[in-house]
């Protein structure tokens, strides 16, 4: 249920972080404000070119007959695909609440 207290204690929190933007360009903070879609693109170009490396990889070492180093390799790919769709979720998630907080304008 919205109350009063919550919505006013949103717009000063919205206010602290709109004054201190700055400290958010830290690297290591979580909520940064650093990363735009660009970085994001790139980001996920870097890693697509690690997943179709480590299946290229993996058939090669399928040509010399090297089954288990295929199959780590495959199984590390798949372990790499799956953590990319979770941070995406995660992402997306944090995006969508930070949407929900109150505007500066209300």
């Amino acid at each position: 249920m919205i109350t009063r207290s919550n919505l006013a204690d949103q717009l000063r929190e919205y206010q602290i972080r709109s004054k201190h933007d700055w400290a958010s360009v830290s690297f290591f903070s979580s909520t940064s404000n650093f990363t735009s879609p660009r970085v994001d693109v790139v980001v996920f170009v870097i890693w697509e070119l690690v997943v179709i490396a480590f299946l290229v990889f993996s058939a090669v070492s399928l040509y010399f007959r090297h089954m288990r180093l295929a199959f780590i390799l495959v199984c590390i790919t798949m372990l790499l695909l799956l953590c990319m769709k979770v941070t995406k979720q995660v992402r997306l998630a944090r995006k969508k609440k930070r949407r929900m907080l109150l505007p500066l304008s209300m």
